[in-house]
């Protein structure tokens, strides 16, 4: 289910953002503190942005800019401003669309359904697309799709990263600094604990495959590969 981050003061509009788009099949995330967007964007990893433009502290555009160091997910502008320069000064800052209030809720439904297909869906690019493969398994980074013989799995940007990392080394081992600056390239305090729970998430999803015990943890270094699925019907 993809995730949609809904970042609008406006409580009444918020909601009604919120019901109409989960009517869709749809998840939303609904922020109501505006003051630490960027760590909870990093903790939530939506699929796709609705931002306004006025917001407390600091502007919509400021916040696309602090998303846009993590994250190349499509961010659509939302504002009561209808000005040409608005519009060039929400795009010059990184997103990738502009909405105008008062709005159609269908409109926001097919913009959101547009720009998900063109980055995870049918219309995204797959010309010269990259895959990194070890022994069969494979990551498509464009699609953050991981494969295994017939059957493929959807996974998120911080599983697709650690995935990225740990296929390209294969049975090298992979210090956990350095996995840490892989997936929070940022000024950010970030717990090592929080590294575990991702480790532990791409087992799980290895385990969809009925891939078990392939991430092993080398004590004091890091982790590594191990082929332990190559009997796998």
């Amino acid at each position: 289910m993809k995730k949609i981050m809904i970042i609008e003061d406006n409580n009444d509009l918020r909601s009604l953002l919120a019901q109409h788009i989960e009517k869709f099949g749809f998840k939303t995330i609904k922020l109501e503190q505006f003051d630490s967007i960027l760590e909870r964007f990093i903790k939530e990893e939506p699929e796709l942005v609705l931002l306004d433009i006025n917001l407390p502290t600091f502007d919509g555009y400021y916040w696309c800019r602090q998303i846009r160091k993590y994250s190349t997910c499509p961010i659509i502008f939302i504002s009561a401003r209808e000005g040409t320069m608005d519009q060039i000064m929400a795009l010059e800052n990184g997103g990738d669309d502009y909405i105008t209030k008062p709005f159609s809720y269908d409109l926001v439904i097919a913009k959101i359904n547009s720009h998900l297909r063109r980055v995870y869906g049918e219309y995204a690019q797959s010309a010269g697309e990259r895959t990194i493969s070890f022994h069969g398994l494979a990551f498509l980074p464009e699609r953050m799709e991981l494969r295994f013989k017939s059957h493929s799995v959807e996974i998120s940007k911080k599983e697709a990263l650690l995935f990225e990392v740990l296929l390209e080394r294969g049975e090298k081992i992979t210090s956990r600094d350095r996995l840490m600056d892989k997936m929070w390239n940022t000024d950010i305090y970030v717990d090592e604990n929080t590294l575990n729970v991702y480790i532990t998430r791409v087992r799980k999803r290895l385990s969809e495959f009925g891939i078990n015990h392939a991430i092993e943890t080398v004590r004091g270094s890091g982790y590594r590969l191990r082929c332990t699925w190559e009997e796998i019907e």
